[in-house]
C-alpha cells in the first residue's frame, strides 16, 4: 500500500506564497503520478496539479502562473509552490498519486492539509 503525508497548510494573506509537500511511504516504487487536488467548503473536489515521473505537468487553468508542482524522486516527495495565493485558493489540498502515468493521479489519497487566504 501507499501512504500520502501532506504537511505545509496554513493562513496565509492575499498575494503571499506557500508551498505544500507530501511525503509517499510504503510501495512507492510503483508510484508514476503525484499531484494535488483541493476541496473549499461547500464545494467538491476539483484537480489542482499534477507531475510524472517523466516530469510532465498538469495544471487546472486558474492555477496556471501562480502555482508550480514538482517532485524529488530521492525523497518520494511532491510539492506545490503556491504564489500570489487569493481567497478563492482557500481550500483542504490533498496530495494524490497513481500508480500508472496519469496528469491527474487519483489512486491513493493524502488527508489533506487546509490552506486559509484571508483577503
Amino acid at each position: 500500500q501507499v501512504q500520502l503525508m501532506e504537511t505545509g497548510g496554513g493562513l496565509v494573506q492575499t498575494g503571499e506564497s506557500l508551498t505544500l509537500s507530501c511525503v509517499a511511504s510504503g510501495v512507492v516504487f510503483k508510484l508514476k503520478s503525484m499531484g494535488w487536488h483541493r476541496q473549499a467548503p461547500g464545494k467538491e473536489r476539483e484537480f489542482v496539479a499534477a507531475i510524472t515521473d517523466g516530469g510532465s505537468t498538469n495544471y487546472r487553468n486558474s492555477v496556471k502562473g501562480r502555482f508550480t508542482v514538482s517532485k524529488d524522486n530521492t525523497k518520494n516527495t511532491v510539492y506545490l509552490q503556491m504564489n500570489n495565493l487569493k481567497p478563492e485558493d482557500t481550500a483542504v489540498y490533498y496530495c494524490a498519486a497513481e500508480r500508472g502515468v496519469s496528469l491527474v493521479p487519483m489512486d491513493f489519497w493524502g488527508k489533506g492539509t487546509l490552506v486559509t487566504v484571508s483577503s
